[in-house]
């Protein structure tokens, strides 16, 4: 086994943001508000959809990264769950309720010809962030309020990485860890750059076999500057209605979040 067939990317995912929860409160919140199906965009390997599938909600998941939605789907039959995860562009889908429909957890929810009238759509952990700015937003919205049930809400989350602390309170970062088949698996914030209309941050990710051989590879994302009145005023360009945002906390790992409410015309 090498360093290749163990540090996928739905490892490095599972890294990097299956640790967090600080946001699971929320979605519980709105999930119980306004039922389901659940339309998750951007969903990765699962890290709410299943959470929220584990409480008795139907949900599908959208992702651009088919070994992502893979992991998902064969995640949600192990655990005998009724969510779904389909690969497409959270700018561009058409999505069905399958598992609703079908009774079969895991199976795919994509419909070249059907949509769904979803209650509520989550965009989780700064997905709206990764869409390539002001117009992606725009495509995303306009497609998953097609997808909405009269009155459904759309909530997205939106990170500022220059919140956490003052310059001279921070303390270096502790990397994320997960053990995977003997492998150690940490991935390290290590820069953070202000590039005008969006924010860079890098990470050093490091495999470790269990041998002791080092493996190590620079990542980097990109997130948008979008301030939540922008998303807000976009949203109304879209025809949908601005509620009041809610927010996540900050936790020693991660910063808050300001999740904002869109709602749809009933």
């Amino acid at each position: 086994m090498t360093a290749a067939t163990v540090a996928t990317e739905a490892a490095w995912h599972d890294v990097e943001c299956g640790s967090y929860t600080a946001d699971f409160e929320l979605w519980h919140a709105l999930a119980r508000e306004r039922g389901g199906p659940i339309l998750d965009v951007g969903c990765g390997t699962g890290r709410v959809a299943l959470e929220l599938a584990a409480a008795g909600h139907t949900v599908v998941g959208i992702d651009a990264d088919a070994e992502l939605t893979a992991a998902l789907n064969e995640r949600a039959r192990a655990a005998e769950v009724t969510a779904s995860a389909a690969t497409a562009d959270a700018r561009s889908f058409t999505v069905a309720a399958s598992p609703a429909l079908t009774g079969q957890a895991g199976t795919s929810a994509v419909s070249p010809s059907s949509s769904a009238a979803f209650p509520l759509a989550i965009v989780p952990m700064q997905v709206a962030q990764l869409l390539g700015g002001a117009s992606g937003r725009a495509a995303m919205l306009a497609t998953i309020r097609r997808h909405l049930a009269p009155g459904g809400l759309i909530a997205l989350a939106l990170a500022d990485p220059f919140e956490a602390v003052e310059p001279g309170d921070s303390q270096p970062p502790l990397p994320d860890v997960l053990e995977i088949d003997g492998w150690v698996l940490s991935s390290t914030p290590v820069a953070v750059r202000d590039e005008g209309d969006a924010v860079a941050i890098d990470r050093i990710r490091q495999a470790v076999s269990p041998d002791g051989e080092l493996t190590e590879t620079l990542a980097s994302v990109t997130l948008d500057n979008c301030a939540p009145a922008t998303l807000e005023d976009e949203g109304r360009a879209a025809g949908l209605t601005m509620l009041p945002a809610r927010h996540v906390p900050p936790t020693t790992d991660y910063v808050g979040s300001t999740v904002v409410m869109l709602e749809a015309s009933r």
